[in-house]
């Protein structure tokens, strides 16, 4: 397979409450949508691949720049990538062409941007995956189109020229990647798989917290409705992470409120807010003491310490021994999963907004460490949605994967969601996979009414 041609677009989106994670707050996303048109160079074949991720600026790219700075510097970043994959001599196996982008083109597109800019001023590494993840995806997209077969149905020896010893290295117990690819670390996909729900810091959980200035429409606004609507049974808390009696509270309350309303499960997720480990381990112990029952619902615990490990060493193993603890923002890559693991970090949360190569190779080298996986949600909206949910779907997770763009921006994927009703709004708990048929991620993207901006490329 070889790129013929490259068109990106940008779709804003506004969300309809804001969601608070960490130290930001969201209330705008603008999502990077990327059509490959790839030609087979055996056959003559020909067929068109799509990607989308939203460039979630405060996830990506903390700090005291200017939002729109930050986002404008994103949209200028993916111009570059466009440009990029246009004129690239790349081809073969999207698995193939996508780790040849992030190991040798990616740092060098980096390294040029960041040219003359110091501090907050320079695209981080994980910014600069999220901006490149639209275009992989599509890779395999089209790759799927030419071949009429599932992204899923091309991850063995048939399809790639390398095994995974190629790729990855193992960490110094034993572990070997020879003869193995891809598809022997994955599942087949479940009919449904469970849906977390996102608490937001600023949710209202109780009455008491309503302002008055929460939207009016056809959607829940208070936790206990959003439990009755979509019946659900796995709540991640988001905490604050300097303030450790709010943060009990909050994890006891909604704790509470989910045993009377047939919630199994909690998250606690701090994202990078915790001073220090003794931080995390005063509130899982409190908890075990004062609140057993809620400590029992408590299935893991995410991302406390920043994010960039080689910066920040943090050892975790007390954490690890009291909850399964997960990588999140620090999983940029196999190699960060290896240090994290090492640190004491013994789960794994993927994200295709970190790419499809990146996140099949984390995946991989996890599972051949004894890691366990989470599938976690950057807000995906319409198209970005579903390679979401078919990770998730293949990867074997400890607990379905977390959806929270129903909750944030609903009527964002009305279009899509006419075509896959299963996938974007969470029934019993859940969200239905059915309808995920057809090549390549099983988009059915003809059957799906958008009206697309005019491209801000097209190379």
């Amino acid at each position: 397979m070889q790129i013929e041609k490259v068109q990106l677009y940008f779709l804003p989106v506004k969300t309809r409450t804001p969601y608070q994670f960490g130290k930001e707050t969201m209330s705008e996303v603008v999502c990077a949508r990327v059509c490959l048109s790839v030609l087979d160079t055996e056959t003559g074949r020909s067929a068109q691949g799509w990607g989308e991720t939203p460039l979630n600026v405060g996830w990506v790219w903390p700090g005291v720049l200017l939002f729109s700075e930050r986002e404008a510097a994103l949209k200028d970043f993916c111009q570059s990538i466009a440009a990029k994959w246009a004129r690239t001599d790349l081809s073969g196996h999207p698995f193939e062409m996508g780790y040849a982008f992030l190991e040798d083109q990616l740092p060098v597109l980096r390294a040029a941007f960041n040219q003359g800019r110091e501090g907050d001023a320079r695209l981080p590494h994980l910014a600069a995956l999220v901006c490149a993840s639209a275009f992989d995806l599509a890779l395999y997209d089209a790759y799927g189109q030419l071949h009429d077969l599932s992204v899923y149905a091309c991850l063995g020896k048939t399809h790639l020229s390398k095994d995974l010893s190629h790729y990855l290295e193992p960490d110094a117990d034993g572990v070997s990647f020879d003869g193995l690819y891809p598809e022997d670390f994955l599942v087949d996909a479940p009919e449904s798989i469970p849906a977390w729900h996102s608490v937001g810091g600023t949710d209202p959980v109780l009455g008491a917290e309503l302002t008055g200035n929460e939207p009016k429409d056809d959607y829940p606004v208070l936790l206990r409705d959003w439990i009755a609507r979509d019946q659900l049974t796995c709540l991640k808390v988001k905490l604050r992470g300097h303030d450790a009696d709010w943060d009990y509270d909050r994890l006891v309350t909604i704790g509470q409120m989910g045993i009377e309303m047939g919630v199994h499960w909690l998250c606690a997720d701090y994202n990078c807010t915790a001073p220090d480990t003794d931080y995390v381990n005063a509130m899982l112990d409190r908890l075990r003491i004062e609140a057993p029952q809620v400590h029992g619902m408590l299935l893991y615990v995410e991302q406390p310490f920043p994010y960039e490990l080689e910066e920040h060493p943090i050892d975790v193993h007390s954490i690890a021994a009291r909850k399964p603890l997960f990588m999140d923002e620090s999983a940029h890559d196999w190699r960060m999963v290896r240090l994290g693991r090492r640190l004491g970090w013994n789960n794994v949360a993927l994200k295709t907004c970190k790419t499809q190569t990146g996140a099949l190779l984390s995946l991989c080298w996890a599972k051949a460490h004894g890691m366990t996986l989470m599938v976690q949600d950057l807000t995906n909206p319409m198209l970005a949605m579903i390679p979401h949910a078919q990770l998730a779907a293949h990867a074997g997770t400890i607990m379905g994967l977390e959806s929270n763009a129903p909750q944030f921006y609903p009527d964002a994927s009305l279009p899509e969601a006419k075509v896959h009703p299963g996938i974007y709004q969470r029934k019993q708990g859940s969200i239905d996979l059915r309808s995920l048929t057809g090549p390549g991620f099983g988009y059915r993207l003809d059957e799906i009414k958008r009206e697309l901006p005019e491209p801000a490329y097209v190379g």
